[in-house]
Formats: C-alpha cells, structure tokens, sequence
C-alpha cells in the first residue's frame, strides 16, 4: 500500500472522528432549535424544521439565569486570572531557580494530582466554615487558586524555552520578576492561552463544588441551575433543558473557537525539553 493511499485513508478515519465527536454538539443545538413534538423522533432529525427559539424564551422563567450566569462568570475569571497567576510564579521557581528540595517538593505537588478532589472537600469545607465563608463564592475561587496542573502545565513550557535569554537580562541587572514578566511569560503565551482555557472550561463547568458549598439561590452557578432546572421540569419537554445547556456549552466553545490556535501550538511544543 503506498503512501498516498495511507495518506487518504488516514485523513478518511480523521473524518469520521471528526464525524463522530461533533455530532452530539449538533444534536444538543438541533434539539434544543425543534419543536417538543419533533425533538426525538426515529431517525433523528438533523435539521429542525421549523426552527424555533421559543425553547430558548422560557429558561429565564424556570430559572434566573442571567444571575447564574453572572456568577459563573465572575468565579470562572477569578479563578483563571488567580490560577495562571501563580502557576506562573511556582513554574518559574520549579524550572529556574535552585533551592534544596526543589525536586522533592515538586515530586509531591505531581503526588497530588492523584488525590480525588472529593477527599479534600470534608477539611476544606471546615476552613470554610471557620473562615465563615460558607454559600459565599469565595469558597469556590479560592481553593482553586493552586491549581497543581497549572504548575506542572508552565514548568514544562517555560523548560523549553532556552536559559540563555535569562543570562542576557542577568547581565543587563534584570530580577526574577523582570525576567518572568518581561522574558519568560511573554514567550510562554501558548501555554498560558491553553491553561487558560482548561482553568476556564473546569470552572464554568465545575458542579461538585457549587453545589457542596452554595445553599442560596441567588448564588448558585450555572451548573447547579441546570439540575435544578431539570427537576423543575417534571413532565414539562425536554427541549427546553436542551436550550439551557446549549446556552451553557456557547460560550466555551467561542473562547476554544477563538484561541484555538494558540492552544495548539501550546500542546504541540509542551514538553520537549525537560
């Protein structure tokens, strides 16, 4: 079998992938844009005729869904501007600086990444409580501005990039500081775009820790009101569940639309150089 025939069939499997992982997205919009009586009929239908945004006009009635939107917004922000902030700060200590037990203490924040994060909800909830930030958002932001991943994610990046140009601005006076914000961070733009990505889809999507931490209405997220949504439903049609978790999904897939590329070329270049 020659190479252009692999060629063909190699691009004809990525199709289908393709295919394959895109169709539930089109579903859930298709769904979500057809009439109750039309929405899961056998063989689907793939293009909603007609189409209509009535599903779309009753989730504000159900539940408040700008309010829950807001605040998944604001917790997703603060936790991904807090989260990259010091990432980059402990990357930048793991992968430049020299200090006794630096390889240890990393060996054990990689150790962590195995722990479920339902092991930690029972000790953090007590600091919660004698923090007195229980049902605040805070309890949710907040622990997750050390976010492991993110270490190990920007000290491989930042690894990569030549120590050279550390040396060229030692001898021109530069710090630390200097060096992280005005060389290093400005290079590492890929891998910070796509840890940023991840940090925002984790917590725009995060329902685990809403949901244990939040017992007031006006606080819930977006998550949270999509069960509530669910139950609030009771034998009302579905579509109108699809129409708020389409509303969920836009907004992620807008931010990957238009970071795409440099989340690519983050994952293309993490790592090559240890």
């Amino acid at each position: 079998m020659g190479a252009p025939v692999k060629g063909k069939l190699l691009d004809l499997v990525l199709v289908l992938g393709g295919l394959l992982m895109i169709a539930p997205l089109v579903w859930l919009v298709v769904t979500a844009l057809s009439q109750p009586i039309d929405a899961f009929q056998l063989p689907p239908q793939w293009i909603p005729s007609p189409p209509t945004l009535e599903n779309f006009r009753q989730v504000p009635d159900l539940i408040p869904f700008a309010q829950m939107a807001w605040n998944s917004l604001q917790i997703a922000v603060i936790t991904t501007a807090g989260s990259l902030l010091t990432s980059a700060l402990a990357a930048y200590a793991f992968s430049r600086l020299r200090f006794p037990g630096r390889d240890q203490i990393f060996m054990v924040l990689l150790a962590a990444l195995v722990v479920p994060v339902q092991l930690t909800v029972v000790p953090v909830f007590v600091l919660m409580r004698w923090l007195h930030l229980v049902d605040t958002t805070v309890a949710i932001w907040l622990p997750a501005l050390v976010n492991v991943f993110g270490i190990f994610f920007l000290r491989q990046y930042i690894a990569s990039i030549p120590r050279e140009l550390d040396e060229a601005a030692i001898m021109d006076g530069a710090g630390h500081f200097w060096i992280l914000f005005r060389v290093i961070l400005p290079l590492a733009r890929p891998g910070l775009t796509a840890l940023g990505i991840f940090v925002f889809e984790a917590s725009w999507n995060n329902f685990f820790w809403p949901y244990i931490f939040l017992s007031s209405p006006e606080k819930m997220t977006l998550p949270v009101g999509l069960v509530s949504l669910q139950g609030a439903m009771g034998g009302g049609p579905a579509v109108v569940l699809f129409a708020a978790i389409t509303l969920v999904v836009l907004p992620i897939l807008v931010l990957f639309l238009i970071f795409q590329r440099s989340f690519i070329a983050s994952i293309a270049t993490t790592g090559l150089r240890a």
